[in-house]
């Protein structure tokens, strides 16, 4: 099969699958909807009418779901991009930093009761504060050729001293924070979905970083094959190192405002996709926007359905399915080699 044909092959059957977990996610809860309601509750908001239970259902389903697909999506794109950034398989959106930046800035706002878009503004405002001193600090490393040994290390060092620094600030506040307020904020350091609804800005963040991957993915196969040869096949690699750099810290920045900070979802999913798929990051960077997305979307429709009413923290889910396929991957890849 021509390559191009097998990947809007994946692409297609990934987009199905998708839009398949997005229905789950309607239909599954502490009151389930039949199919027939799914296309009732979608012809009653064609018409204007609201007033049912299904629709009324299927609207906050729905934009939770929706939500979920767009934070899913950010990490695991966010996830490829830090990959090819740094050329270390083990590189996740959370490895510079960026997530802590958000993470002070949100508990902050939580300590002093602020309203939940105060929440999400802050938790924005302090990752991107992490990404411009970041890249203030080590902007050599980005203006330079990819290391032949796959790391960037004044990129790499920085951001672990930094996350080091806001993971102080974290344990600081969680030290001294009231008794009742302790809890949203231990719920949001482990990812929670359970008061999000749908955003226009994750969205926007999520259509503009693909755009750019899409347009840089054959240079970013020509960095990674080549590595310091990138530049003389004519390759821009500063501008590509930057863009990635950009692109990763907006995609963290957005997913972890959006839903505190949820685990392995930028680790694991790239990981599969490229295992299955190869690394072409024509397809990777694709596919993997769509697995992370379906993936996060089903894993949070399993938080708050396994103990109903009950909803667990989506972050829990995570790492409960992330921690056994990462190791049954490393297993594979082990007995590859």
């Amino acid at each position: 099969m021509p390559r191009r044909a097998r990947a809007w092959r994946v692409l297609s059957l990934l987009s199905a699958l998708a839009l398949l977990s997005l229905l789950l996610a309607c239909a599954i809860g502490s009151v389930a909807l039949t199919p027939a309601d799914l296309l009732g509750a979608v012809r009653d908001t064609l018409h204007g009418d609201t007033g049912s239970l299904a629709t009324t259902l299927v609207e906050l389903r729905f934009g939770r779901a929706l939500s979920a697909f767009a934070t899913g999506a950010s990490l695991a794109l966010a996830g490829v991009m830090m990959q090819a950034l740094l050329r270390n398989p083990l590189a996740e959106p959370y490895v510079l930093g960026v997530s802590g930046g958000a993470a002070v800035g949100a508990l902050l706002s939580l300590m002093l009761v602020a309203t939940a878009w105060m929440v999400d503004a802050a938790a924005f405002a302090g990752a991107l504060m992490i990404a411009f001193l970041l890249y203030v600090l080590a902007r050599r490393d980005l203006r330079s050729a990819p290391h032949p040994e796959g790391s960037a290390p004044l990129l790499l060092l920085t951001g672990v001293i930094l996350a080091s620094g806001c993971g102080a600030l974290v344990a600081l506040m969680l030290s001294i924070a009231p008794e009742n307020r302790l809890r949203g904020m231990v719920f949001w350091l482990i990812g929670d979905l359970s008061g999000s609804s749908f955003r226009w800005l994750p969205w926007i963040v999520l259509i503009g970083a693909s755009a750019f991957a899409v347009r840089m993915a054959r240079a970013i196969n020509m960095m990674a094959l080549h590595a310091e040869n990138a530049l003389t096949l004519g390759v821009n690699v500063a501008a590509c190192r930057r863009g990635l750099f950009v692109c990763s810290a907006l995609l963290t920045a957005s997913a972890v405002s959006n839903a505190g900070s949820i685990g392995f979802v930028g680790l694991i999913v790239p990981h599969a996709c490229r295992f299955i798929l190869g690394p072409d990051h024509r397809l990777l960077l694709p596919a993997s926007a769509l697995v992370g997305g379906s993936f996060l979307v089903l894993a949070d429709t399993l938080a708050r359905t396994v103990l109903a009413p009950q909803q667990l923290p989506v972050g829990v889910i995570t790492a409960m399915i992330g921690v056994p396929l990462f190791l049954l991957q490393l297993h594979q890849l082990r007995r590859r080699g």
